[in-house]
């Protein structure tokens, strides 16, 4: 018996199993912290303009100011403009939004 194709035989298995977790934009971004300061929330529209440094699990190399969605609009209560936060953020089809919010002193 040749055992030389087991191991490619295990890896082609494991690949197509986590095939799915690969597509999938959650799983597809990494999670990490990103500094920003609070521009503005409308909790009228679940929206926060953010000053950020860079997104690069987003493919933004540099640091600008953008209009996030709240995925949870309860999250913005505890912001305001000035704040300055550690935010995580994913993109779900062109469309931006904060999934985790905290104010840093």
């Amino acid at each position: 018996m040749n055992h030389a194709y087991v191991p490619a035989g295990v890896l082609a298995i494991l690949g197509v199993a986590l095939l799915p977790m690969a597509l999938d934009p959650v799983w597809a971004q990494s999670s990490g912290l990103v500094r920003g300061q609070v521009i503005d929330v409308d909790q009228s529209t679940g929206e926060i303009t953010i000053r950020h440094g860079p997104l690069k699990k987003l493919g933004m190399d540099r640091g600008m100011t953008m209009v996030f969605h709240a995925k949870e609009p309860a999250m913005l209560k505890k912001i305001k403009a000035g704040d300055r936060v550690k935010f995580e953020a994913l993109d779900v089809n062109g469309d931006y939004s904060v999934t985790r919010i905290e104010r840093v002193k």
